[in-house]
């Protein structure tokens, strides 16, 4: 039966790592019946971290799909890493996802992750309920973690529950209870029960005046959103409960406010309330605005009327949250299989039916869906008829769709705004043990790509190099650890080469000569040779002539042939040049003993010679850094970079944080994002990408020569 679009509610749990999130949705599964009995992420027994590697770390590395009822809503939740390596995975979630609930810590509060995945939902406009976890830890602080939440991430933060107690058992007023402020309720969680048994009392006399302040800052906020509550409340009339929800979840779904719920995770007490919430807060897909994109078809009013298609700009088109719209979707992650692809898509329009034919519009491709599944983790569930606006499912039979295309109804095609994930920041060179497992290697690391947009292989065509790119260095460890365990695949992987290039320091004119015997032939030649420091527009060396070279054209050709071959071959370390100009000024041409092959000799020869006279520069590349940190890391990541002989070109601010502009050297930068995280307490991010090539220090050049 399908379900009404009232009745679903696609979220995901985010958090910085160790919050809490896969604790939270496997006590969600168990509290709403889809599971008998709670796993353990310390025994590698949830449902959502299914993978080896996940289990054996204890920690979520791939975003996992989950779908169980909860009173009368279908719920598609999504749980999502806390790792910064791994928060292309939170990227790709909060693009198709309506609601989120955010997860933090009642001990460590708001941490460098908390701070990322807060700015992704702000990105994509997600309606979120904030979770503090983890009440019944020493060093528990709920207020403390909740006035982080206003000031660190600029935020709306709306207490609708707070906690009775703190800490665990063992202290003087341990965690104990909630207290639900909309209806003014002491909610406690028997031992033994995990969650699925809540008691109902009367709010406890010593923790009445505590609950009261809380209510009126309750009160106080949410008149702001509504008129009727307002009179109510400077009425001192009791505000019904029914509009103290309705106004909550207006200014949720608008993104007014964020309601502050807590608990304990790993008790189950505070789940099933949050569950409620879920339901009673967050948004619907019909509550969410309809999706737009553009028409790549042209088959607009204003396109007919242009008389080419480029002439027109891109006509925006929207769809929305309905089944009798046409139907679009977003592919937002491929698991790759032997069998075939499992894609997951989020339907934002119409219905898609199995066995059917539809659009990839982003590639102009029309794709076979074979069958419809629901997802349960990273695998099939129940295989589905068909399904409709709202729902995430997943696909087989995809061939060309990756991750970010649009799936439509091939007689209205629209292009739906893809994902970006930001650039890969570290890199590593990987061979494989023996030469017959490099087709391999090649195949698994093209399957690897399909599956995580974050990851980069390509072969340097330089140094012969295979260069695999990611997030960090647990990225790129997990990546090595899935070749090993998945394909059965031992590599060997360390620091990539530095791709050095030369120049010269100054200009020199030389003569080479040729006069040598060859076959009992005598070839007799000379050309005279300028060079000199060039910066052409693409740094790449530039081979010409005088006009009055005084060289028959025969010679001339090959001369020019010779060294434009010499000048793409390298300098003499062996790397390519750049910005030289090599000028032939003239030759020297014996009566019967010049050929051809004397001129390529005799060219070659005063290539080198006029190298080493003009003097060998080494150049390094240079990379372009931006460092955001917060400010009470500043000084400490400038410190770092200038030891790695970076120049620190300016500073800015940025809402609360700072953006460091640099440039440094490649070679010091290997390993760099560990140390940056390091130094920041994991809260500072950076970005890469080249710039430039530099004179590299003489104690570089000497290791060379």
């Amino acid at each position: 039966m399908t379900t009404p679009l009232s009745k679903i509610r696609n979220i995901g749990i985010i958090a910085h790592i160790d919050a809490g999130k896969t604790t939270v949705t496997e006590r969600m599964l168990f509290c709403s019946g889809a599971k008998h009995r709670a796993g353990e992420v310390d025994r590698g027994t949830t449902t959502t971290d299914d993978d080896a590697e996940e289990a054996e770390r204890g920690i979520t590395i791939y975003s996992a799909c989950v779908a169980f009822p909860w009173n009368d809503v279908l719920v598609n939740l999504i749980d999502t890493p806390g790792h910064v390596d791994f928060t292309a995975e939170v990227e790709r979630s909060l693009r198709v996802l309506d609601g989120a609930v955010i997860v933090f810590s009642a001990r460590e509060g708001v941490e460098a992750q908390s701070e990322t995945v807060w700015r992704q939902a702000d990105k994509y406009k997600v309606a979120r309920l904030a979770f503090i976890n983890k009440l019944d830890r020493e060093g528990a602080d709920f207020e403390a973690v909740f006035n982080d939440i206003r000031q660190r991430l600029h935020a709306r933060p709306v207490a609708i529950q707070i906690p009775v107690g703190l800490g665990p058992a063992h202290v003087s007023d341990p965690f104990r209870g909630i207290i639900d402020l909309v209806t003014m309720k002491m909610l406690s969680f028997p031992e033994g029960k995990e969650g699925r048994q809540i008691v109902v009392d009367e709010i406890p006399e010593e923790v009445a005046d505590t609950a009261s302040m809380w209510r009126e800052d309750l009160l106080s906020e949410l008149s702001n959103f509504s008129d009727q509550l307002m009179e109510l409340a400077l009425a001192e009339e009791p505000v019904p409960v029914d509009l103290l929800r309705k106004v909550l979840r207006d200014a949720t779904v608008h993104l007014q406010i964020q309601p502050v719920l807590c608990g304990s995770a790993l008790h189950g007490i505070g789940v099933q309330p949050l569950l409620d919430a879920v339901a009673a807060y967050l948004p619907n897909p019909a509550e969410v605005p309809p999706v737009e994109g553009i028409d790549p078809s042209g088959n607009s009013e204003h396109h007919r009327k242009s008389q080419t298609k480029s002439e027109a700009p891109p006509i925006k088109v929207s769809r929305k949250p309905d089944p009798d719209e046409p139907f679009c979707g977003l592919v937002f992650k491929v698991l790759p299989f032997k069998t075939g692809d499992l894609s997951w898509v989020r339907v934002y329009s119409g219905v898609l039916k199995g066995n059917s034919r539809v659009l990839n519009a982003t590639r102009d491709k029309k794709e076979n869906v074979s069958q419809l599944w629901r997802i349960h983790a990273s695998k099939k569930e129940e295989q589905l008829e068909s399904t409709q606006a709202g729902d995430i499912v997943g696909v087989i039979g995809l061939r060309d769709s990756v991750t970010g295309d649009t799936l439509c109804d091939t007689r209205a095609p629209i292009i739906l705004e893809s994902i970006e994930f930001p650039e890969t920041v570290i890199s590593m060179a990987i061979e494989p043990e023996s030469t017959a497992d490099k087709k391999k290697l090649s195949d698994a690391l093209v399957m690897l790509r399909k599956q995580d947009p974050t990851f980069a292989a390509n072969e340097n065509d330089e140094t012969g190099q295979t260069l695999i790119s990611g997030m960090g260095e647990l990225h790129l460890e997990v990546i090595q650890h899935r070749l090993q365990r998945d394909f059965k695949l031992n590599v060997k992987v360390h620091n990539p080469r530095v791709s050095y290039r030369e120049t010269i320091d100054h200009k020199a004119e030389v003569l080479g000569e040729c006069n040598r015997l060859m076959n009992g032939v005598q070839h007799i030649a000379g050309v005279r040779l300028r060079v000199e420091p060039f910066n052409s527009p693409t740094g790449t060396p530039v081979v010409t002539n005088s006009l009055d070279h005084g060289l028959p054209s025969e010679f001339l050709t090959v001369v020019l042939e010779e060294l434009e071959n010499a000048a793409q071959g390298g300098g003499l370390l062996g790397f390519p040049l750049m910005r030289v100009k090599a000028t032939l000024l003239g030759g020297e041409v014996h009566e019967t003993a010049s050929s051809e092959i004397a001129f390529r000799t005799a060219a070659s020869l005063a290539f080198d010679a006029a190298l080493r006279e003009a003097g060998i520069v080494l150049l390094e590349p240079i990379m372009r850094i931006e460092v955001s940190t917060p400010d009470d890391h500043v000084g400490d990541l400038i410190g770092d970079l200038q030891q790695r002989r970076a120049i620190i070109h300016d500073q800015e601010a940025r809402s609360g944080r700072t953006v460091i502009h640099a440039e440094a050297p490649l070679e010091r930068l290997f390993g760099y994002s560990s140390a940056m995280r390091s130094l920041s307490q994991g809260r500072a991010s950076c970005s890469m990408e080249p710039s430039t090539y530099s004179r590299a220090p003489e104690e570089v050049l000497a290791k060379f020569l």
